[in-house]
């Protein structure tokens, strides 16, 4: 992965890559950061093939840290910084990270649960450093040996350090997968399944190819006859990013892809969907990127329609599915945009399947699109041991194949055994290939419920919540019953000043399905739990219920099984 970043620092040097309020770093000066970082860990012990844990929100000092890891042979292993004291325990023990670099404010809290894990070795920064270089961290308070990030990289050399990796075998990332439903495991990257996930979504994304520039490291070479049909050219996107870089598509759909194609990207610590457009403006954005709760708030920013924002040529989700009825909203208002979906998981390093980022290709609303370059998608019969081939338009359960699949959990044989089967990932996801090989997602296999025996899938459901006009965001989750196996509930959003019974909606969508597809109970809410990510985090939901007694006045236990 080094090589990728000074390809661009050699080819984009004086280009800003990234911006954070008033202070900006340009390739060229990312690159000598993060060789001063990698020699400042070398210093402090950091040997190639240890893990690093960098428990950090998206600030300034990230991509430095990012490549300084890897360029120093060692393994960056991303860290929410929110997680709980246990989660952070866990994780930081299960990885073996010998070091970590944290953020001030949650660094009382990473010292809270230091002597749980092998850490020898801690460097901290904090928001002062953002601004400022040559601002330093007060060390006050924490525990003795910690060390000042930039005070200790300004005094390392900015010379390569060129430490040799084997790329199929060295891991680049030890990346823990999201956590919705249940303890988060380990995921092993080596840099070959890194580097070549950032090649597929930048050669689809971009019409290029790969090339190695006359260092010998890795760049793009722009197909000059698919050029126009492309939304954005290498070396001229600008985009607003606030996708976590501890999560996957953070780390590499919006690390790496900007930097391998030459991108400005202006960093976004928090949400504030004002301050959002606002930028967007200001920099005369060309992407628009996150998850779907991003592109719902940003729709209901006001004035929206009356700001300048011609500079949009692509609009890119991912993280969860985009209900059919919010991109056509995102259509209206970016006319001029391609707006474009993208499947994946951690388990695949990012991404496998995309929509077409051409002007002249086929997207279909409603589809995740294509499998990129090198990967296979094989939808198989859910809960059979082996792997059976369902036909076009049948659903079942999700499989791929192709070189950006992990190597396997860490430490966790059996359940890589479970997930990895002939050469294939059971990714637990229910979808829908079509007769031209385009994928729908149906929905987690785990959300999936059984109602009297019959399968119901709460996306469906959430699809037509959300098209009704009183309804700003929703989720349906299945509440166990003896009588029935599991009652559909629906978690509502009303949209600011908007009415609506729990009857009216339920109403809405019993029009719309099958009679046992229903939806039996609805709660209104002030808000749906979501991850950092993005990913509505149905385990929260599912507790809530639980703590519920089923409601029977909304489902008689002799009801017909027509539902």
């Amino acid at each position: 992965m080094p090589s990728v970043l000074r390809a661009a620092a050699r080819r984009y040097g004086e280009r800003t890559a990234f911006v954070q309020g008033g202070r900006s770093l340009t390739f060229a000066e990312v690159l000598a950061d993060a060789c001063r970082t990698a020699n400042a860990l070398a210093a402090r012990g950091i040997a190639p093939g240890d893990v690093v844990a960098v428990h950090l929100p998206n600030c300034l000092q990230y991509p430095a840290v990012y490549y300084g890891v890897l360029m120093a042979g060692a393994t960056f292993s991303p860290t929410n910084p929110l997680l709980p004291p246990d989660d952070l325990a866990h994780q930081l023990a299960d990885c073996s990270a010998a070091a970590v670099v944290t953020y001030g404010p949650v660094a009382p809290l990473l010292a809270s649960v230091l002597e749980r894990t092998a850490v020898r070795t801690v460097l901290v920064t904090d928001a002062a450093q953002e601004a400022d270089a040559a601002a330093r961290v007060d060390l006050s308070g924490l525990p003795g040996g910690w060390e000042d990030l930039l005070a200790a990289t300004s005094q390392a050399s900015a010379d390569d350090p060129r430490v040799e990796v084997g790329p199929a075998e060295r891991l680049a990332h030890l990346a823990y997968t999201g956590g919705t439903t249940g303890r988060s495991k380990g995921v092993e990257l080596p840099h070959r399944n890194v580097v070549v996930n950032t090649l597929q979504f930048a050669c689809w994304g971009t019409g290029s190819v790969p090339a190695l520039d006359d260092e010998g490291d890795l760049t793009l070479r722009q197909l000059e006859e698919l050029a126009d049909d492309f939304p954005v050219r290498l070396g001229t996107g600008i985009a607003v990013n606030l996708t976590p870089w501890f999560h996957a598509m953070g780390t590499v759909g919006y690390l790496n892809l900007p930097v391998l194609t030459g991108s400005t990207t202006v960093i976004h610590q928090r949400f504030d969907p004002v301050a959002y457009v606002a930028d967007a403006e200001r920099y005369r954005v060309t992407t628009i990127g996150g998850a779907p709760p991003v592109f719902h708030a940003l729709l209901q920013v006001p004035g929206l329609r009356g700001r300048d924002l011609d500079s949009v040529r692509s609009l890119a989700s991912g993280a969860a599915p985009l209900a059919v009825e919010l991109i056509e909203q995102l259509a209206q208002v970016f006319p001029d945009a391609v707006v474009g979906e993208g499947y994946g998981l951690t388990e695949v390093t990012m991404g496998a399947v995309s929509n077409p980022s051409g002007r002249s290709q086929v997207r279909k609303v409603g589809s995740v699109g294509l499998p990129v370059p090198d990967t296979e998608v094989m939808v198989v019969a859910p809960d059979e041991a082996a792997l059976r081939e369902l036909p076009a338009g049948e659903p079942g359960e999700v499989c791929l194949r192709g070189p950006q699949v992990m190597r396997g959990y860490h430490g966790r044989p059996d359940a890589t055994a479970e997930v990895l089967v002939d050469g294939w990932l059971r990714t637990g996801d229910v979808g829908v290939l079509d007769q031209d090989g385009y994928l729908s997602i149906v929905d987690r296999k785990k959300d999936m419920l059984l109602y009297k025996g019959y399968n119901v899938y709460p996306r469906e459901l959430e699809e037509i919540l959300f098209a009704h006009p009183a309804v700003s965001s929703c989720a349906v989750v299945g509440q166990p019953d003896p009588a029935v196996g599991e009652l559909p509930v629906a978690f509502v959003v009303l949209a600011p000043g908007a009415q609506a019974t729990a009857e009216e909606l339920m109403a809405h969508v019993g029009e719309r399905v099958t009679p046992y597809k229903r939806v039996r109970r609805m709660e209104f809410v002030d808000s749906i739990p979501v991850s950092a990510a993005g990913k509505v985090l149905k385990r929260e939901l599912r507790d809530r219920l639980a703590q519920q007694a089923p409601d029977r006045a909304a489902e008689p236990a002799s009801a017909p099984v027509s539902g």
